[in-house]
């Protein structure tokens, strides 16, 4: 499906810095462009990286760039965290997952949490992107995430619903999923006890082309 405006332009990142600005060296010169992704990008941030970026039609926008894609050795790693729930959200609406739960409903509060999706009435989804590698698994998350913890503890809270947590693996090169217990260890003691309440794990992986992304397999969740 596509993920992301096309044509994507192909450039040379220079850096990444102040979270969310990356320097790309394009053919006519450097442009600052727009990182939409909040964690640490251990492993997809190297200088000298090949990326591709959407530019946007909007005159308004301040920078005209975003960062969609980065090479790392033979795959291409999904960057932007806002793919996730636009590919999960079509895969929910036409039932290529978790089919039967009724119609997906976006951004809903149940209580004092925001959730990604809600599928009919009795049925929470929240969705993570994984770009981390660790070997041959992805590990979430790259930085300590306070506000993952508080989702998964809310999740947990919830009895009287379905809860599913879907990790969307955002690189074509890994083969399982796990908790980054070495990068922020009370994240994996929270997603342990989610589970022990009732919270189902997923994992699907995407796998990226400069067109779009193409759904893959469920991924083995290690706890």
């Amino acid at each position: 499906m596509r993920a992301f405006p096309l044509p994507l332009v192909e450039g040379t990142l220079v850096r990444r810095y102040k979270r969310f600005l990356a320097d790309v060296a394009l053919p006519e010169g450097r442009v600052t462009v727009h990182c939409a992704n909040p964690g640490a990008m251990t492993g997809c941030a190297e200088p000298g990286s090949t990326v591709l970026l959407s530019k946007s039609a909007n005159p308004k926008r301040k920078l005209a760039y975003t960062w969609e894609l980065v090479r790392v050795k033979r795959t291409w790693v999904c960057v932007d965290t806002a793919v996730a729930n636009r590919v999960v959200g079509s895969w929910l609406e036409t039932g290529q997952l978790l089919p039967g739960n009724g119609p997906a409903r976006r951004e809903v509060r149940v209580l004092d949490s925001r959730f990604d999706f809600a599928l009919g009435e009795r049925c929470i989804v929240e969705v993570k992107s994984v770009t981390l590698a660790a070997g041959r698994a992805g590990a979430f998350p790259d930085a300590v995430t306070k506000r993952g913890r508080r989702h998964l503890l809310a999740l947990a809270g919830m009895r009287n619903m379905r809860r599913v947590l879907v990790y969307f693996v955002a690189r074509g090169d890994v083969t399982s999923v796990r908790p980054a217990d070495e990068i922020d260890p009370a994240y994996g003691e929270a997603l342990r006890e989610a589970v022990q309440a009732g919270v189902e794990v997923l994992a699907v992986r995407g796998r990226f082309t400069p067109r779009g992304v193409h759904r893959g397999p469920l991924l083995e969740v290690i706890l």
